[in-house]
């Protein structure tokens, strides 16, 4: 049983990618069978994943899981979103290369790192990634208390997260960085994947797009492929506004963090989140550029480090 489905929409993440190459279906079935009963022929005539239906996504994301990371427990509600693995792992590697390979961050050998991931989510996909990748420790937050709960149950659940990521529930929605560190501590990096949506119309709308795109059919009331609820998918202004108040607040705490780094997924987002950074005054602004051919995205890193 083999795919070459994904050879092509994969080719471009990053080196250190796991999931680079095309899935090895056996292996992940192996890993974890109940997978099989989601793979059937393509139009091609290939084995591969139904990416329009979200159950067959989740149970190949915990094949991945299971297979690559030895996660063994990753169950979160069918409302929350289901992060395909390939591309978080990406930013966390890409985080990775930031911290070698910038003065600023001042790593030596034997210096734990310590990240915020903003709305870590049901799944609390990057601080599992970032663990078992980089042996980092994390501080995950959100607003929703239920994903939270849903986080905290996945690391309790899994021996080789314990101790390395700490839960913590952000109480002010109009808060990111307020509320949640303090001012004694000493963070690397913070990372964030905003809400995309700037209304429940607009989500609709592009899950519409979506759907259409992966089945090549017309659907009146898509499902969503990856799932979410409203708070991780929809913030009033949109990922510019979210991204806005990021930088707004990244002010407050300058001294305490290293690198605040986001993803931009709307290109026509830069120019303003420039141009806000640099009122900011921060004194290094990166972009990396990553994603498949299928989706392009980019990293925004800022530091106000000399």
């Amino acid at each position: 049983m083999a795919s070459n489905f994904n050879q092509i929409i994969k080719s471009n993440l990053h080196p250190r990618n796991k999931n680079r190459e095309q899935y090895d279906l056996e292996a992940l079935i192996k890993a974890f069978p109940e997978l099989k009963k989601s793979i059937s022929p393509n139009k091609y005539g290939v084995d591969s994943i139904d990416f329009s239906n979200p159950k067959a996504v989740k149970l190949l994301n915990k094949a991945l899981l299971h297979h690559y990371y030895k996660i063994q427990n990753w169950e979160f509600s069918d409302d929350n979103l289901c992060p395909p693995i390939p591309g978080r792992a990406d930013y966390i590697h890409y985080l990775a290369d930031l911290l070698k390979n910038s003065p600023q961050t001042n790593i030596n050998k034997n210096q734990q790192i310590i990240g915020v991931d903003i709305g870590t989510g049901a799944s609390c996909i990057y601080p599992i990634i970032g663990v078992v990748e980089y042996d980092w420790q994390f501080i995950a937050t959100d607003i929703d208390s239920n994903s939270i709960s849903s986080a905290q149950r996945i690391i309790d659940a899994n021996p080789i997260l314990k101790d390395k990521i700490e839960c913590r529930i952000q109480s002010k929605s109009n808060h990111i960085f307020e509320g949640i560190l303090n001012q004694e501590e000493s963070i690397d990096f913070t990372m964030c994947n905003p809400p995309f949506h700037a209304s429940i119309a607009e989500a609709k709308k592009g899950t519409l797009r979506k759907v259409k795109n992966l089945s090549g059919k017309k659907v009146k009331s898509p499902i969503l492929n990856f799932s979410g609820n409203l708070n991780e998918l929809v913030f009033k202004g949109g990922e510019f506004q979210f991204i806005a108040n990021m930088i707004n607040e990244s002010q407050l705490f300058f001294k305490n963090v290293t690198w605040f780094t986001t993803l931009v997924s709307k290109e026509s987002n830069l120019k303003g989140i420039y141009k806000l950074l640099k009122q900011s005054k921060a004194k290094h602004i990166k972009t990396i550029n990553m994603g498949t051919r299928n989706k392009t995205s980019r990293i925004i890193a800022w530091s106000y480090k000399k």
